[in-house]
């Protein structure tokens, strides 16, 4: 082989379908597809098993995918730069293609590292967007109206492409803590696609008066988040079909959809919105986001943190939701904002130490959106309004008729239903919490 090979290096981007960098590698020149496991980045503690499961669900659709395009895909260990050097030793590369992340602080170390590499050895890395983000903006003014322009660009067709390298298959392998997570979302592209359609087509209806109670939600919601954090179906997809959607409700007078499918396209944008504020200050994953809040001492807690981690606190709620979310993989948003409000208050544990806990157990696990959500739920933005959750209020308001939380703490199957948020007003409960 002569002709230079374009390297595309899949990251948070596990599909072919409006894959930019894919699809745009492949017009240049013949295309190896790459992907790159990364011990280091996995020791990393908001780094989890369940996490690693979800991917490799998307690693094995999208080695099928490739294969049947033309060019399967590579899969190496190690670090990035070493891998490229490997490479490089065996091929002459045109170019390294990959899409714009917005990560972790180690994914950002990591980039400026492979960025210094291509410089080093003069190969031009191209790094399209595949959302709303926008690196380096200058400001905020008009970033809706370039999020909607992004948002209705054309999709990219997956590329026919020209086998170059022989790939033997490869055990998708990595030795991690085991982490049980039995009702875990299955990754990949296919399963976000029948998501995508069971939700505009049925389950959409109720979605805006159901996504803020743990069981419904659970139903209604799009559940589409894991595959947008890891990439195994653009935003650009979602929120075309979503338009089209709308566009069909408001034809047949469908309310309750056109209702609803208007909130989730409000959350679409914010999705993006608060990517963008990790992008624009990196230092909110470790810092508060107004230093005035330095001055407010949280009180790490091995005890009250373990006790927040296993749904222990004492809280049926609080536990319930926690014990779910162990379990699932997934909670919805405003059980979310519950968890680490009452973590950041009624534990007073430091938000970086519960952030943590979630962290590890949300398989839709975005870095961008979940610093700045921890943060703005423990009230150091200085931006926000404080919100304080009262965790029996929320029990009573959320679940009313007590079957969530009776289905993830049975240890109070013995309590009245008006006494199933306030046990302590029933008597003793000898194995609870």
């Amino acid at each position: 082989m002569t002709e230079p090979i374009h390297l595309v290096w899949f990251k948070r981007d596990l599909r072919v379908a409006d894959h930019a960098a894919l699809s745009m590698a492949a017009e240049r020149g013949p295309v190896l597809p790459l992907y790159v496991i990364e011990p280091e980045l996995w020791a990393e503690p908001d780094m989890a098993g369940r996490h690693w499961a979800f991917i490799v669900d998307a690693l094995t659709e999208l080695q099928a995918s490739l294969a049947e395009l033309g060019q399967p895909l590579m899969l190496r260990t190690g670090t990035a730069e070493d891998v490229l050097d490997d490479l490089r030793s065996r091929y002459e590369i045109a170019a390294l293609w990959s899409h714009q992340e917005t990560g972790n602080a180690w994914t950002f170390a990591r980039d400026q590292r492979v960025a210094a590499w291509c410089r080093g050895h003069g190969i031009p890395w191209h790094e399209p967007v595949q959302g709303g983000v926008v690196r380096r903006l200058p400001s905020r003014d008009g970033w809706a109206k370039r999020f909607d322009a992004v948002m209705a660009e054309p999709r990219h067709e997956a590329p026919a492409l020209k086998p170059i390298v022989p790939v033997e298959p490869t055990q998708i392998a990595l030795d991690l803590p085991h982490d049980p997570c039995p009702e875990r979302q299955v990754g990949g592209s296919r399963h976000a696609m029948s998501l995508l359609g069971g939700f505009l087509i049925e389950r959409a209806e109720p979605y805006r008066r159901a996504m803020s109670a743990p069981g419904p939600g659970a139903i209604h919601c799009s559940r589409l988040s894991p595959h947008l954090a890891w990439g195994t179906i653009s935003l650009r997809s979602v929120v075309q079909a979503t338009w089209a959607r709308q566009r069909e409700a408001k034809l047949n007078n469908e309310k309750g959809f056109r209702a609803s499918l208007h909130s989730f396209n409000g959350r679409l944008h914010w999705r993006d919105h608060f990517v963008q504020k990790l992008e624009d200050a990196p230092r909110i994953e470790f810092e508060n986001m107004h230093r005035a809040y330095d001055r407010v001492d949280r009180i790490p807690s091995a005890e009250r943190l373990d006790a927040f981690a296993i749904g222990q606190t004492g809280f049926p709620f609080v536990d319930a939701c926690m014990r779910s979310l162990r379990a699932t993989g997934w909670m919805n948003f405003r059980m979310r904002a519950m968890l680490q409000a009452f973590a950041s208050y009624h534990l007073w544990l430091p938000w970086r130490d519960s952030g943590m806990v979630l962290a590890r157990l949300f398989t839709d696990y975005e870095p961008g959106i979940h610093w700045s959500q921890v943060q703005m739920q423990s009230g150091t933005t200085g931006i926000n309004t404080v919100r304080i959750y009262n965790p029996v209020k929320q029990g009573k308001d959320q679940d009313p008729d007590g079957s969530f939380t009776r289905r993830w703490v049975p240890e109070l199957a013995a309590v009245p239903d008006e006494q199933l948020q306030e046990p302590w007003k029933f008597g003793e409960i000898s194995a609870y919490p």
